[in-house]
């Protein structure tokens, strides 16, 4: 029992299935001159016929509406079979769909997935999305999709960190998606402990093999288990407009996700100018798996996009003590090279009641750029992120990984300018650069600590791998509005005290943490007037090296 929770949690978060092609048996489509007309049979699988006649005139105008299928569009008969069937038919045809302008349209609880293989326009259409009632909560609403088959990999049992090219000849760029089930990763510590996950990794290749190096190869695999190649789509799918509303679930509130929401699980995706909020929350509710999904996939980007912060509900973690769910409205797992554009929320980024927006797993190469959010996270590692022209609200920037991470031009308003997560070892291989940025603690409210880089490290558990803090820390042109102190504050810090018990060298740590060996500081001024410190546990730095620029 003691991790059952846990691992709910994180097969719950992100499903890591290898294939691109959808779950949902595919809907029988016929070509007579019958009406064009959706049914389901007694599996409840969907039969569309559609006339010669509209095939003619669909395919004439190049696109197809939901109302051509169906669809009421009134906000109370369930559409989604009318839905699904307007991308079956899209999808055959290679036709774009659009939604018909100011309709709304209720999605119910039925089992029932809607697959998007074409260019989609959601446009001033709404969707009421009740999840007050469902068949299946791990059921998407939407799932966008390739039409190119996963590629199984022959011959490859090993793999090296940064290895340039593996033994594969290819139809053209895939994302590789490898796994070792006999290493264990990510062991998590604290009130949501678990016995970690199997070694995973993904990266993207040309069709010679070719690593694509900015996004690396982080792990040696001595044996591979499970290794796939997920062809990468030339062309870019665009999805745009949109209004969804989710009527939240009255579930119990307990690591049951609900995903009912876009999925995208195709490369090369834009979406653009979707809305999302959320109504009926109650006092309790099982958490979201984020309302965008984006999974085994790279080069997606979201922009000009409002997304929602979910209310924060509270269970018995696994280690039998209350804790609260993360419950998001974005999620990223074992994804490349993803953007946020120009994206904010609807609620207040410094509202404690509402959970952080983002959470990944597993992902390379995530930017924020001109977003407004509560939060940036990365659960099971991130290699390389980049947050810039942007303002992170009450939860700030939270992350373990590698390579770099970059947060220039912005606002932070957290606890901490970068909390390491302690629960994955406060690690980060690599290099922190923050630059012309403001760090407005815990929101500008009364404090008597300030820390720029904030974590916890004991040296006694076991977390799957070595664990680093950033080797060189680069900071350039920071203001700290540290305006709103206690008489007892003595000034802000580089460093919070990782571990209070390291205070001489007699600690002796039984998985010992590699410490930064290097800080440069240039233009950091403070509203206070006091000057940066390196820590209140001056032991455990000690061999940090400052350079004043």
């Amino acid at each position: 029992m003691r991790y059952t929770l846990l691992l709910i949690f994180l097969f719950s978060l992100g499903t890591l299935t290898m294939g691109q092609t959808p779950d949902p048996s595919d809907p029988v489509i016929t070509y007579n001159k019958k009406k064009t007309r959706v049914s389901t049979n007694e599996k409840g699988e969907l039969e569309i016929n559609v006339s010669p006649k509209d095939v003619r005139k669909f395919k004439a105008a190049g696109m197809v509406y939901y109302s051509d299928f169906g669809a009421r569009g009134n906000g109370k008969t369930d559409d989604i079979d009318a839905i699904a069937a307007t991308h079956a038919f899209a999808n055959a045809q290679g036709l774009r769909v659009q939604a018909d302008a100011g309709a709304t349209y209720y999605i119910g609880g039925k089992e029932r997935t809607a697959i998007i293989q074409t260019d989609t326009d959601f446009g001033t259409a709404s969707f009421l999305i009740d999840d007050t009632a469902v068949e299946n909560r791990n059921a998407s609403v939407f799932l966008v999709s390739s039409g190119l088959e996963p590629i199984t990999l022959d011959g490859i049992t090993s793999l090296k960190r940064n290895q340039q090219k593996i033994d594969a000849s290819l139809p053209g760029s895939c994302l590789i998606t490898v796994s070792d089930d006999n290493v264990r990763r990510y062991i998590r510590f604290g009130l949501n402990q678990n016995n970690g996950t199997a070694q995973t990794d993904i990266f993207v290749v040309d069709k010679d093999g070719n690593v694509d190096m900015n996004a690396p190869i982080i792990w040696d695999f001595a044996q591979i288990t499970e290794i796939t190649a997920l062809p990468v789509d030339e062309t870019t799918l665009n999805i745009s407009g949109g209004r969804f509303t989710t009527i939240a679930n009255q579930a119990e509130s307990k690591y049951t996700y609900y995903s009912r929401n876009l999925l995208i699980r195709r490369s090369n995706v834009v979406v653009d100018g979707l809305e999302h909020r959320v109504t009926g929350e109650g006092e309790h509710g099982a958490p979201y798996g984020g309302f965008i999904s984006i999974r085994d996939c790279s080069y997606v980007t979201v922009k000009n996009t409002v997304l929602t912060g979910h209310k924060t509900y509270r269970t018995i973690g696994s280690a039998g003590k209350p804790v609260s769910m993360g419950t998001y409205d974005l999620l990223v797992n074992r994804a490349l090279n993803v953007s946020f554009v120009n994206c904010s929320q609807t609620n207040d980024i410094n509202d404690r009641t509402y959970w952080g927006i983002l959470g990944s797993n597993y992902s390379k190469n995530l930017l924020y750029d001109h977003c407004t959010f509560s939060r940036f996270d990365a659960h099971m590692g991130v290699a390389n992120a980049t947050i810039r022209n942007s303002t992170l609200g009450h939860m700030g920037i939270n992350a373990i990984g590698s390579g770099t991470f970059t947060v220039e031009n912005s606002t932070i308003r957290g606890r901490s300018m970068i909390n390491l997560r302690s629960d994955y070892g406060s690690t980060w291989q690599g290099e922190f650069i923050i630059r012309n940025c403001t760090f407005v603690p815990v929101d500008g409210q009364p404090t008597d600590r300030v820390n720029l880089i904030s974590g916890s490290y004991s040296g006694q558990h076991d977390f799957g791998y070595t664990c680093y803090m950033p080797e060189r820390i680069i900071i350039e042109n920071l203001h700290i509005d540290d305006s709103n102190h206690s008489e007892e504050y003595e000034g802000p810090t580089i460093f919070n005290d990782f571990n209070p018990d390291m205070t001489d060298a007699s600690y002796r740590e039984a998985f010992p943490y590699v410490k930064t060996r290097k800080v440069i500081l240039q233009n950091v001024t403070t509203a206070s007037g006091r000057s940066l410190r390196v820590s209140d546990n001056p032991f455990m730095f000690r061999e940090v090296k400052v350079e004043m620029d």
